[in-house]
């Protein structure tokens, strides 16, 4: 650490009653922009100085402003054996899975030291090498894709692969690129290398020359100061948010003797407010770090051909608004940290999937492992990713033959009686997922259950009820009525409605609606670029399951998109693995007699 530089934090800390670690993190955020502003000055003839100026940077902030030299030797750890398991083991095909396991492994045990210290107050590496984990373990596959034949891959692991190994001048660039360093962004090498040579803000030839973004002197980086300066404002307003709210709405005030003197309506908004308390803490640092990069130019997105608008989102990681009117669980999940889910999604969930076949129960399960070790050991993780999967059951199985009885049988336009349904539709959301990630706020096993216990156990009760009641003849019941209303308007009842596992297209708009903006990031003729067109593909089936089914299936942070169709599906799977080991005959108690006594008789 520089001597000088702690003392004013220290003093300002005191004061405002903060930590001066806290403080330095949210300086190193606003630091960042007039950093960034540099960076993108650096002539785009000279690539070398800008990654020797992220890998100086980078150093600063980890030992200059940190102390973080535990925390610049894990980084180095981390890195270099990833890149010598990506150099000297490039033609194994368990490369990237001995990178994965090296990687998470080693943060596992930073996690464990970090939950043994229980410091929340004092900046470690965790939160860095978190970060570091996704970039890095992507990484590994990219240099894997890079050897692989074009029918072997998807378009969007063509777009991300690496035929040859980065420099070492580069590798670091981007491993302590400073804008992302701490707390995210992550992205792919690709997209590093392509903000590094510039040939991400290539003008696609269907983009009017009129209509090119304008930028300074003989740059290509279109300027960035309003989108990013916007970014700063809003992400620095949630902050204040924060701040001003965490007063009376911390996580331990769930567990306080005054929580338990309210009544139950009074714990449940005190509930929500410690929720909402929370997330803008995070909707305020990752939006700031998200400016940051747009600052530097590798928040570009495309541009679209019809306006010459420049899209910024590349890194966007968080969409408040969305997050707080999410009318279900899909919309929720799909808006909060994003890039994880793209990681989990891409480099977890499509790559345990053997390739030309579709994901299924164990690709759900690696990826809600990982998505686990991932955020660390604490019990309240593991509570909340459960019921979190519990909830998300409940909750397809009631907008699969629910919700269309507030949609007109013929042209599936809103009845009047619809905006009920999306009120309560919210409210249940909202209130039920302020429960479920209630653990995730305190942490511990036993002041998990104690809050969960202060508000009865809400959330989990009308869950279990509302399973209880899909695995009862009231689901029979509930198709049987669709279908008479279906028949009586002369029109067939919806396969995403009959009591199917979800496979075809949904026609939920919300939830189209709400995730529009991610599976369409690139704006429409955007595609000329290859950086708008490996950012598009973030959303696209990979071949290893290239479906309308994988798709809407796919794990949110784990969290399966379809947990009831998977688990019939494994249990399926084993019921066939038993029959081909009894013989071939039914699982059944009668095949298994018949097998026995096949089998007496030959003795």
């Amino acid at each position: 650490m520089i001597s000088f530089i702690h003392p004013p934090f220290a003093y300002l800390g005191d004061k405002i009653g903060t930590s001066p670690d806290e403080l330095k993190l949210v300086f190193s955020f606003f630091l960042s922009y007039p950093l960034a502003g540099l960076l993108k000055r650096v002539p785009d003839s000279r690539p070398h100085l800008k990654n020797f100026f992220c890998l100086s940077i980078g150093v600063f902030y980890l030992v200059g402003l940190f102390d973080l030299w535990v925390g610049l030797r894990t980084v180095l750890i981390s890195s270099i054996g990833a890149y010598s398991i990506a150099k000297f083991l490039r033609g194994s095909p368990y490369m990237p899975w001995i990178g994965f396991v090296f990687l998470m492994g080693h943060m596992s045990v930073n996690h464990i030291t970090r939950q043994r210290l229980n410091a929340p107050e004092t900046i470690d590496i965790t939160g860095a090498q978190m970060v570091l984990v996704m970039k890095l373990s992507a990484f590994c596959w990219n240099v894997a894709d890079g050897v692989l034949p074009d029918d072997h891959l998807s378009d969007f692991q063509k777009d991300r692969r690496l035929k040859e190994l980065p420099s070492l001048l580069d590798y670091f660039g981007y491993v302590f690129f400073f804008p992302s360093l701490m707390i995210g962004p992550a992205f792919d090498f690709a997209e590093y290398r392509r903000w590094l040579d510039t040939t991400m803000f290539d003008v696609p030839k269907t983009v009017d020359l009129a209509k090119k973004p304008p930028t300074r002197r003989k740059r290509k980086i279109p300027r960035s100061g309003t989108p990013a300066m916007i970014k700063l404002a809003t992400g620095f307003s949630w902050l204040m948010l924060f701040i001003w709210l965490s007063t009376w709405f911390s996580p331990e005030s769930l567990l306080g003797d005054g929580f338990v003197s309210h009544s139950f309506i009074v714990r449940l908004l005190f509930l929500h407010m410690v929720g909402l308390t929370a997330r803008a803490k995070y909707y305020g640092v990752w939006m700031m770090t998200e400016g940051a990069c747009i600052l530097s130019g590798l928040g570009f997105n495309g541009v679209d051909p019809a306006t010459g608008k420049v899209s910024w989102d590349r890194l966007q990681n968080i969409r408040p608004i969305s997050m707080e009117t999410a009318q279900n669980t899909k919309a929720y999940l799909d808006n909060w940290n994003i890039n994880t889910s793209k990681w989990l999604r891409n480099y977890v969930y499509l790559r345990v999937t053997p390739r030309g076949k579709k994901p299924g129960f164990s690709a759900t399960l690696a990826t809600f492992t990982t998505s686990a070790f991932w955020h660390g050991f604490y019990p309240g993780y593991y509570m909340s990713f459960i019921l979190a999967s519990f909830i998300q059951a409940a909750a397809k199985n009631i907008r699969r033959n629910v919700r269309p009885f507030f949609l007109d049988p013929k042209t599936q336009a809103p009845l009047p009686s619809k905006k009920w349904y999306d009120l309560a539709s919210w409210l249940v959301t909202q209130l039920t997922f302020n429960f479920a990630v209630c653990p995730f706020l305190v942490l511990g096993f036993h002041e998990s259950l104690t809050a969960w216990s202060r508000v009865y156990f809400y959330a989990i009760i009308h869950t279990a009820v509302a399973l209880a009641f899909f695995s009862s003849p009231g689901k029979k019941w509930l198709r049987k009525t669709l279908e008479k209303r279906n028949a009586k308007a002369g029109v067939a009842t919806p396969a995403s409605s009959s009591g199917g596992r979800g496979r075809g297209r949904s026609t939920d708009k919300e939830t189209n609606n709400s995730n529009s903006a991610a599976q369409n990031s690139t704006p429409q003729g955007a595609m000329g670029t290859s950086a708008s067109l490996g950012e598009n593909l973030n959303q696209q089936p990979s071949s290893r399951a290239d479906s309308t089914d994988s798709q809407s299936r796919s794990p949110m942070l784990g969290i399966s998109g379809d947990p009831q169709g998977e688990l019939d599906e494994a249990l399926e799977e084993f019921r066939k693995e038993m029959d081909s080991r009894i013989g071939g005959g039914a699982f059944s108690a009668t095949g298994l007699r018949d097998s026995l006594k096949a089998e007496v008789r030959k003795r």
